[in-house]
């Protein structure tokens, strides 16, 4: 699909991969909107990028999202482009004394519900589109999840199969294209409590989505969650070990 000229809203788009996305995308001659729950981090941001915006909002927030449909609408006269990036994680393991339960929960609302509820409020505004698209990110532990990472996995889990429904049913009844955007672990603050300097640098991430734009290729497996994609095809068993080797 075409990439230049288009409005783009970029959740959590003040730091790391959504920061990467937003820069490549703006450079193409694109309208860029981020939203973050920091404005500070936003107006940081926005300084050092060319025709990029922000609103500060919070996206497990109903009214913020409310907000964020309405300014898109009336500031900036609609949307193309939908890039779901906002995510929260928890690190710890099951049966460890943590509550499990309030961390699932952030996780949860964060990466899966939160996208459905701003997808459900920004589709009138997509549909309106000539050529419009949605991109989810999840995570190579939608394949196989971590023992570090349980309830997060669990949530991107649920994250790829709504995606994978939700552009088969947009398929369908638009011309709207949904893509997904499945990193391993990147070197970004987000993900710095669970070994992140070890991970791939943002900007492969974001490249790797700006190839998938243009190729129109829907599911985007960055990094070495290829090879585990392949080994998960050939035994879940066999991807689930070799994701958490060396984390016992």
């Amino acid at each position: 699909m075409n990439i230049t000229g288009k409005t783009i809203l970029i959740t959590g788009g003040g730091s790391g991969i959504g920061f990467e996305i937003a820069k490549l995308l703006s450079d193409k001659g694109n309208k860029v909107i981020i939203t973050g729950r920091t404005e500070a981090k936003l107006q940081t941001a926005v300084a050092q990028l060319s025709n990029v915006s922000y609103i500060a909002a919070d996206v497990n927030n109903e009214a913020d999202v409310d907000k964020i449909a309405e300014r898109l609408a009336k500031e900036f006269g609609g949307l193309d482009i939908l890039i779901n990036n906002a995510g929260a994680a928890s690190y710890y393991k099951l049966g460890d004394g943590s509550d499990n339960y309030a961390q699932a929960a952030e996780e949860i609302q964060t990466n899966y519900l939160a996208i459905i509820r701003i997808t459900d409020k920004l589709l009138p505004l997509l549909r309106a589109s000539k050529e419009a698209a949605i991109v989810n990110v999840s995570s190579i532990v939608a394949f196989a999840p971590g023992m570090t990472l349980p309830t997060y996995a669990a949530s991107k889990a649920a994250l790829h199969s709504y995606t994978r429904i939700l552009r088969y049913t947009l398929a369908k009844t638009t011309g709207i294209k949904v893509f997904e955007l499945m990193p391993p672990l990147v070197n970004t603050e987000f993900s710095a409590i669970i070994g992140g300097a070890n991970g791939i640098p943002p900007l492969e991430v974001a490249q790797d989505l700006i190839d998938g734009f243009e190729n129109d290729e829907y599911e985007l497996h960055t990094g070495n969650t290829a090879d585990l994609y392949q080994l998960y095809l050939q035994s879940p068993e066999q991807a689930l070990n070799a994701l958490n080797q060396g984390r016992e």
